[in-house]
């Protein structure tokens, strides 16, 4: 099938299994930023923007990789650090040659051999973010600053490890904020509408990294952030990456300045955020392992995600035909934190395990259930078999799920586990006799086979 550059032609590109699928990817954010590695531990960014607004979050940005801007900003805690630490007079542009150092013994293959252990499908890595610097030796050289990029093409490294081990590679791209174009402070949200260039050059030079993002690297995802410039022709670009990358799939965040329905998408991207309901649109969650995407040396064990809270939350999102994109940020020499790889591999475990009942599978009729001693209970499905989480461990050695039932020669097993449960049928209700032993995990998986019905007035 051949894309035509208009909105009707865009809209017959299905989002593509794989995608619905993946189930798990991996954000990462990586640059000069990373050298610094420091922004303080406000808070999650919905909770902080809900509570205290959005000049608050600026001031306060927990996101690393806003550390350009957020130095900017009087007497914020990051401009408070910078001039501590590297005096008033160090600009952000002396972070180039720091990291361009610090990269040279990076290995892609160490990344792409963790990122495969932990079940990812899929990895988004930032070409660009809003301070303009480029992880890849781009033909189209910012004329505002020379050599303003990477001395290793890190985009292309990563790309081949990634491929190598059969997982998809996705790239990120700000091309609603450079600050190389638009140096803004941004405040609140009316500067950061106002921040994103419209300059006919930023078009162009935008334009340009993306078809050449495209045509060097073939992503399988386009991550755009922060809206577009306005004067974008996106059906041409779309088109253009569709003819060139036919499974591939596009983000929601190039239509931040374009009325609802006027600009193509594959899926939503909310942040830090989930929803109460299966959506019928594919959408991903990004968020952080901790409260920054980018590399943040003040985080600690407190301000990580618990493995029991995002193995729940990952499950939450899948039940309700999500991805979870999540959020790593290494140190300027390639280096994942401690307490980011630790976590990584502990949701890797619990995947080894369970990950029949995430991967591959579909929303089934409804997301969420109960057990009568008050578990939350999330469903998924594929094929001829029903999965249920309880998102906590029963107290009792039989749980009771409300409103399910199951067919007479159905069979129950506990994943990771080869003997067969008991079950019976009690109303409107399934119960179901647990192993003895059962192990600790922050959520259980079951499998029934063949799939089970809930209560018809459910």
């Amino acid at each position: 099938m051949r894309y035509k550059p208009n909105l009707q032609s865009l809209k017959r590109h299905k989002v593509p299994d794989w995608f619905h699928d993946a189930k798990l990817g991996i954000f990462i954010h990586w640059g000069l930023y990373s050298v610094p590695g420091w922004a303080p531990t406000t808070g999650k960014f919905q909770e902080v923007v809900a509570k205290e607004g959005w000049e608050s979050w600026f001031t306060k940005n927990p996101y690393a990789e806003w550390y350009p801007n957020s130095i900017r900003i009087k007497d914020s805690p990051s401009q408070q650090y910078h001039i501590k630490t590297y005096g008033e007079n160090f600009s952000y542009d002396n972070f180039v040659p720091m990291f361009n150092e610090a990269v040279k013994n990076w290995d892609p293959n160490e990344w792409a051999d963790l990122f495969q252990k932990v079940g990812a499908r899929y990895v988004v890595l930032g070409t660009k973010h809003h301070d303009g610097f480029l992880l890849w030796p781009s033909k189209i050289q910012n004329l505002k600053k020379k050599n303003y990029c990477a001395e290793r093409d890190l985009v292309g490294e990563l790309t081949q490890a990634v491929r190598a081990r059969g997982m998809k590679m996705g790239l990120y791209y700000s091309g609603g904020l450079d600050y190389t174009f638009n140096d803004t402070v941004i405040r609140n949200f009316e500067s950061l509408l106002t921040a994103i260039p419209q300059t006919p050059e930023y078009l162009e030079y935008a334009n340009s990294h993306w078809y050449e993002l495209i045509d060097r690297y073939k992503p399988s995802v386009l991550w755009d952030d922060i809206g577009y410039p306005a004067a974008a022709n996106l059906n041409e670009l779309f088109a253009y990456y569709y003819n060139k990358v036919p499974d591939g799939v596009i983000n929601d965040r190039f239509a931040l300045l374009s009325p609802p329905g006027s600009v193509h998408f594959d899926f939503r991207t909310p942040e830090y955020a989930s929803f109460d309901q299966i959506w019928t649109e594919k959408w991903e969650c990004t968020r952080g392992l901790g409260y920054s995407f980018g590399y943040n040396r003040n985080e600690g064990l407190e301000h990580i995600i618990p493995l029991k809270e995002l193995v729940c939350s990952f499950v939450d999102i899948v039940s309700k035909n999500g991805n979870l994109l999540l959020g790593v940020g290494p140190m300027a020499d390639g280096t994942i934190p401690e307490l980011q790889l630790r976590r990584l591999i502990e949701l890797g475990r619990w995947l080894d395990i369970n990950g029949e009942a995430v991967f591959d599978t579909r929303p089934w009729v409804k997301a969420e259930g109960i057990t009568d001693e008050g578990i939350a209970v999330r469903f998924t499905h594929k094929q001829e078999s029903l999965y249920i989480f309880l998102l906590d461990r029963p107290k009792q050695n039989q749980v009771t799920i409300r409103s399910l039932q199951a067919e007479k020669d159905a069979t129950i097993h506990f994943l990771g586990e080869i003997e067969a449960l008991n079950w019976k049928k009690k109303g409107e209700d399934l119960v179901i006799t647990l192993p003895k032993d059962l192990k600790e995990s922050p959520a259980y998986a079951l499998r029934i086979t063949p799939k089970s019905k809930i209560h018809p007035e459910d």
